[in-house]
């Protein structure tokens, strides 16, 4: 599996230390660079591959949050911060992982793993004379078997996503980011911050809602180009 390239945006030094200290003991981080600010980090971003950011709140020039929902199509995000109370909004913006300043390794090391489980999913190798045409998802203490065709669309709901079926609603903790990843590119599509839809059931779109089986679903700014791509 190759390397998940990482930066840091973090105007603390001793934060930044800490950081670049915990990446360097994890063998499949690979530390790209690290930025005092997000304009540094967004005039780097326009020529570089970055799968993980590791993303202070309380930036100079351009705070964390407001950095993020720039980002039309976001890398993983890891927010680092002193201030518990972004926890909810972060979530809401698809953050892989709230790390709570100061943070220990262990904990460092869930929520790099929580990204590594998303990389490696979206490098393994399908089977082309059997390819699979379900996923199982934690939905509370069970595992349950969704069908590819039978997912409508899937919408965030902070920490976790509901998945809309054809007969029914499920619940799961996780991010768009991560179900995301294990969807077939080929047919489900991104099209909001918050809103993933299954592309074979699209009813009719505008420059900025999609209707699908009788929802209206906003369309974001960010994602308005790739539609004419259907």
């Amino acid at each position: 599996m190759s390397k998940i390239r990482c930066i840091i945006i973090e105007d603390e030094p001793l934060a930044v230390k800490v950081l670049t200290d915990y990446i360097s003991q994890v063998s499949f981080l690979d530390l790209q660079g690290a930025f005092k600010d997000a304009i540094l980090a967004t005039d780097y971003l326009r020529n570089a591959s970055i799968h993980l950011i590791f993303l202070d709140i309380h930036l100079p020039k351009l705070k964390g949050m407001s950095f993020l929902k720039t980002l039309s199509n976001p890398p993983a995000v890891i927010i680092t911060t002193a201030y518990h109370q972004y926890a909810v909004e972060g979530f809401s913006l698809n953050v892989t992982d709230y790390l709570l300043k100061p943070f220990d390794f262990e904990r460092f090391l869930v929520a790099v793993t929580k990204v590594r489980t998303v990389h490696t999913a979206r490098q393994e190798p399908t089977d082309d004379a059997e390819p699979r045409d379900f996923i199982f998802i934690n939905v509370q203490k069970k595992k349950v078997k969704i069908f590819f065709s039978e997912i409508v669309y899937i919408e965030s709901q902070r920490e976790y996503v509901k998945i809309t079926t054809t007969h029914s609603e499920y619940i799961s903790k996780m991010s768009t980011h991560e179900i995301e990843a294990i969807l077939p590119a080929h047919l489900f599509k991104r099209v909001h911050r918050s809103f993933i839809v299954s592309i074979r059931r699209i009813e009719a779109y505008t420059a900025d809602v999609i209707e699908i089986n009788g929802v209206s679903i906003p369309i974001g700014k960010g994602y308005r180009d790739g539609m004419e791509k259907l």
